[in-house]
């Protein structure tokens, strides 16, 4: 049985088991050598206007980052797999996942585009968005044939009715009309996706400081990232304890 329109070559599902397997390692990877390869410029030459693209950058990531808590709050989907392979106990198709295929990595998308945009160099922002594009693309891939090959006709007929990127917003109330929304689940659940970009974040508001600035015009900024990755690494420690403890434990419904 096979998906109708989204039939996959070999080499891009074995693309898609790769990146799935090893992504929490090559992802950062691709992000730090493109940041690394591809220095920071200044917009229009101009320390006022980089500001506003910074700006910018952190209004997508928090799209971004709003739209994983949305996911996550209304009906979470576990996208860790099993052995680091994928791999779905059962078929989620409500909540967001009734207005799109791939809500979380829509979100993720977001992020990365975000960081991207930060760090201010186009090149580095055109060549991330194709990597990060593709594999996403071919992530999704290797999910659909596993999808397929477990639930079937179940499934199929979920994507005929469900588009996979762009979000059908016509959809969200009906689709999270009834459904209590979760908060513990979502602070449980990304308070280590939120520590991530908001470093990441941080160490390329630094960068930038140093490479337009020098080491001395920047010590401002190196202060404020350093004193930002400290105090949300304090309160990531923090959430990990209560999680652990049971405090953060899904609400009853």
């Amino acid at each position: 049985m096979t998906l109708p329109g989204t039939a996959s070559p070999p080499w891009l599902l074995a693309c898609g088991d790769f990146f799935f397997r090893y992504r929490n390692t090559v992802f950062p990877l691709i992000l730090a050598g493109l940041c690394i390869m591809f220095p920071p410029r200044l917009m229009g030459g101009s320390l006022a206007l980089d500001r506003w693209l910074d700006l910018a950058g952190l209004a997508v990531v928090l799209a971004g980052q709003a739209l994983r808590a949305a996911v996550i709050g209304f009906a979470y989907i576990k996208r860790g797999g099993r052995n680091k392979r994928v791999y779905a106990a059962s078929l989620i198709t409500t909540g967001l996942f009734a207005v799109c295929r791939n809500p979380l990595y829509l979100g993720n998308g977001l992020i990365v585009t975000g960081l991207l945009i930060i760090q201010g160099n186009a090149f580095a922002c055109l060549l991330g968005l194709l990597a990060f594009g593709f594999a996403y693309r071919s992530i999704v891939a290797a999910e659909e044939s596993f999808l397929v090959g477990k639930f079937g006709a179940a499934y199929l007929d979920y994507c005929r009715r469900v588009p996979r990127w762009w979000p059908d917003l016509g959809r969200f109330a009906r689709a999270t009309e009834g459904i209590r929304f979760d908060w513990r689940r979502v602070v449980a659940i990304e308070y280590g996706t939120v520590f991530s970009w908001l470093s990441g974040a941080s160490v390329l508001f630094a960068y930038e400081g140093v490479y337009h600035l020098g080491l001395a015009g920047a010590g401002a900024r190196l202060l404020a990232a350093a004193g930002l990755i400290l105090t949300v690494g304090a309160l990531a420690l923090a959430i990990r304890h209560l999680k652990k403890s049971g405090r953060l434990a899904p609400a009853r419904t």
